[in-house]
């Protein structure tokens, strides 16, 4: 699922709009909702989203090569 989806959810889920979550970052709803249609986030963005819907933010990357041992 692309992060924005997530954090559409999580919002929903919290009874929060995109307006409210911009307002706790300090940015424009504009702003945000720009953000979440492109999908474009810098890790210190989400970092900053998770705290304020009160989640832990984990970045995981996978090896391509799965199959080697």
């Amino acid at each position: 699922m692309a992060l924005s989806a997530q954090i559409r959810q999580l919002l929903k889920q919290r009874n929060m709009t995109i307006k409210e979550l911009a307002e706790q970052l300090g940015y424009s709803g504009n702003n945000l909702s720009n953000k979440l249609a492109r999908d474009n986030f810098s890790e210190r963005e989400l970092q900053q989203i998770a705290e304020q819907l009160d989640c832990d933010l984990q970045i995981t990357f996978i090896p391509r090569d799965r199959h080697s041992t």
